[in-house]
């Protein structure tokens, strides 16, 4: 990445960058929140205890009559 930085009245203002690196640096963040998401997800007592699928299926009403 090659950033051109813009100053104003001597000091760094402003950095630009190219956009596909831009683009690369959104996808990383989203990849990064994403992980983040789902660590906490996976920490939640809530999400620790499993069902049996015909549990889900009778709650569900995926049950055949």
């Amino acid at each position: 990445m090659e950033p051109q930085i813009i100053e104003k009245k001597g000091k760094k203002e402003f950095a630009v960058i190219p956009y596909k690196d831009f683009i690369r640096m959104q996808e990383e963040l989203e990849n990064y929140y994403d992980l983040l998401e789902l660590r906490q997800a996976k920490s939640d007592l809530r999400n620790q205890k499993g069902r049996k699928f015909t549990e889900v299926v009778e709650e569900l009403g995926l049950t055949k009559s």
